[in-house]
């Protein structure tokens, strides 16, 4: 297959206070963000606010430095839990940098979306949401490796 350019452009942008990469165990939890939406795609928002979450597909800006990647790398940036491929990671550094986190959608005033859990630093390009629909999107036979349970269960309890 030959390689192919492919043009992405971005829908809007994120707005938090979170300005530099954090320590992986940051808990993203309480961060509240806001989506801004460009005007031309505003009207693409239409019957959103029906959902309670949402799907947002963006691109890591900070984390392009293909120096940094690595095809194995510690699951969650831990030393303690197993070295895993890039695949088998939620690591920023990837071939792409592209990134993708279901949010809690607070809100959309105009074209304005506020979230919650949205682990994407200021000024972040958004590139696509989508609706999150449980019964597509949450598999009920899914399944994890036990020691990818073990920090996030631990960050949990802090």
């Amino acid at each position: 297959m030959k390689d192919q350019q492919i043009t992405i452009e971005p829908i809007g942008y994120v707005r938090n206070a979170v300005k530099s990469t954090l320590r992986p165990e940051h808990d993203w939890s309480g961060i509240i963000s806001e989506i801004e939406i460009l005007p031309s795609w505003q009207e693409g928002l239409a019957e959103l606010e029906q959902f309670s979450h949402i799907t947002v597909i963006y691109w890591a800006h900070q984390a392009t430095d293909k120096t940094k990647m690595a095809l194995r790398v510690f699951f969650r940036g831990e030393p303690t839990l197993p070295k895993v491929g890039v695949f088998a990671s939620r690591s920023p550094y990837r071939p792409n940098a592209l990134c993708l986190k279901v949010a809690k959608l607070m809100s959309i005033e105009r074209n304005i979306l506020q979230v919650q859990n949205l682990d994407a630093l200021d000024g972040t390009p958004v590139l696509d949401i989508k609706p999150f629909i449980p019964t597509s999107d949450a598999p009920l036979d899914a399944h994890v490796p036990d020691w990818s349970r073990r920090n996030s269960e631990s960050q949990k309890r802090r």
